[in-house]
């Protein structure tokens, strides 16, 4: 007898429970994911301006940073847990709490947001690829590049622009589009490279500078009394700058803890963060204050300290270490791009039509309309204020997470009924009224309310870090009550 096709229509290989074979990832592997996702350029720039531009008291920064690491690991526990014990993805799990069909246009925001963010940040990455090509062909002809050949623009791109944003897309594409297996692989190549490179780039600024940096460590950086009153409201902020910077992956993390050998190893692999945080505070301190000893050096004016690596080579004037330095910025941006937009994306957009989409077309999917993304951003995205438009979706992120913790943990016990997750019928657990969760989107809606007024409205800005969270909470609180009506 052939089953009815009606009750595997939300199927997809891609999303279903992972093979306990294929549940390799050790702690060592989330290591190099929480790695990955703290090495990139806004990381990196972010963690060193905290330190060393805002004049912040150093176990302030210190501190806060341990505290909105302590925050990641706790909500990437309770979103993970699940999704390792039964093997699916976030976008499978969200269905419990919102329903069937609910789930294909709430984890859809998700993936729209992860599309445009591919598409602006593969611009960026772009932009170190345009770098090295120019490096190279002034390496070959001093004037090429004033050829009328290279000075035709399109949408504010001219010809090598072009060329480098193709190659960035396409080698993104071919990568990323390998399976979970390759990922993997990516990842932890990624993370090994990076720290490798940082480790390069530190050797070649510090030189003959170590005890002028000790030195200016010990200027720039403020070590005063941790503990005073004057200390509470940065060490707040720097709390709520970082766990926002974080935030953006513990939606997702089921995508990543379904390959997660078992508890022990998700637990030791999340509080791997906590050293990831340390090594680029680390890496962050010693390579700015280096750069700009040695800017200062060479009579270079600035206006302030430089904490972005663009910025730094920019300024140095060494081909070599801008060259290093480069490549190991394009396999970090890479990277982060991989597991904070791309992987959550493709999730997303396979859930909208389990039955007719495969990583390949989802694939292609978010290529096309990233790439478009890409083009356009430099002349008509950027000036037309979507960012607001992308944060304010953002703000559904906390309250979904806030849902399902309440479903899986408190309504269902985390007793789970992986067949009914893929049976379209009425007679599913997660069916509820045509697919849908009423009490999950009223929660959700409610949830977002407290966390867009953060974005929105002037008087509540100063929550904008903790949004997240609030939104969370609230979303969390109205589900478990209108469960236990």
């Amino acid at each position: 007898m052939i089953p009815n096709k009606e009750k595997f229509d939300l199927v997809n290989w891609e999303i279903v429970s992972v093979n306990p074979i294929d549940k390799n990832w050790r702690w060592t592997d989330l290591f190099c994911f929480w790695a990955v996702s703290i090495q990139s350029i806004i990381g990196f720039s972010l963690i060193a301006s905290l330190y060393i531009v805002y004049d912040l008291n150093f176990f302030v920064v210190f501190f806060g940073g341990l505290f909105a690491t302590l925050l990641t690991i706790l909500f990437s526990n309770l979103i993970g847990i699940p999704s390792q014990k039964y093997g699916l993805p976030f976008p499978v799990i969200l269905r419990t709490s919102v329903g069937l069909n609910g789930s294909r246009y709430i984890s859809l925001l998700r993936g729209l947001v992860g599309i445009f963010m591919f598409g602006v940040q593969t611009f960026f990455l772009s932009k170190a690829l345009v770098y090295l090509i120019r490096i190279f062909l002034f390496s070959q002809e001093g004037n090429i590049l004033d050829k009328d050949f290279f000075l035709v623009f399109f949408l504010g791109l001219n010809i090598i622009d072009w060329i480098s944003l193709i190659i960035t897309f396409y080698i993104q594409f071919v990568l990323f589009s390998k399976g979970h297996k390759f990922v993997k692989s990516v990842i932890n190549f990624s993370a090994c490279f990076v720290y490798f490179g940082l480790f390069l780039f530190l050797i070649l600024v510090v030189g003959e500078n170590f005890q002028p940096i000790i030195n200016s460590i010990k200027l720039s950086l403020n070590f005063e009394n941790f503990v005073s009153k004057s200390n509470i409201l940065p060490l707040i902020t720097v709390t709520g700058s970082l766990f926002a910077y974080f935030s953006i992956l513990i939606l997702n993390f089921g995508d990543y803890s379904r390959y997660v050998k078992n508890k022990n190893e998700l637990y030791k692999g999340n509080l791997s963060l906590i050293l990831n945080f340390v090594l680029i505070s680390f890496f962050s301190i010693f390579i700015v204050i280096g750069s700009d000893i040695i800017l200062a050096k060479n009579n270079i004016p600035l206006d302030n300290i430089l904490t972005n690596p663009n910025d730094i080579i920019g300024k140095l004037n060494n081909t070599f270490l801008t060259i290093v330095v480069l490549i190991f910025i394009v396999v970090a941006s890479a990277s982060t791009n991989l597991i904070a937009n791309y992987i959550p994306s493709q999730n997303s957009i396979i859930n909208l039509l389990p039955s007719k989409l495969s990583t390949k077309s989802s694939g292609i999917f978010i290529i096309i309309i990233s790439f478009i993304i890409g083009s356009f951003w430099l002349t008509l995205i950027s000036q037309i204020g979507i960012l607001s438009f992308i944060d304010t979706v953002g703000a559904f992120f906390g309250p979904i997470f806030g849902t399902i913790i309440a479903e899986i943990y408190f309504v269902k016990n985390q007793d789970l009924n992986s067949k009914d997750l893929f049976n379209s019928k009425p007679e599913s657990s997660y069916h509820y009224s045509n697919g849908w969760q009423i009490k999950g989107l009223y929660s959700l809606l409610l949830g977002f309310v407290f966390s867009a007024s953060t974005i929105w409205n002037v008087n509540f800005m100063f929550l904008q870090s903790f949004s997240w969270i609030i939104g969370a909470i609230i979303s969390f609180i109205t589900y478990y009550l209108l469960s236990n009506e």
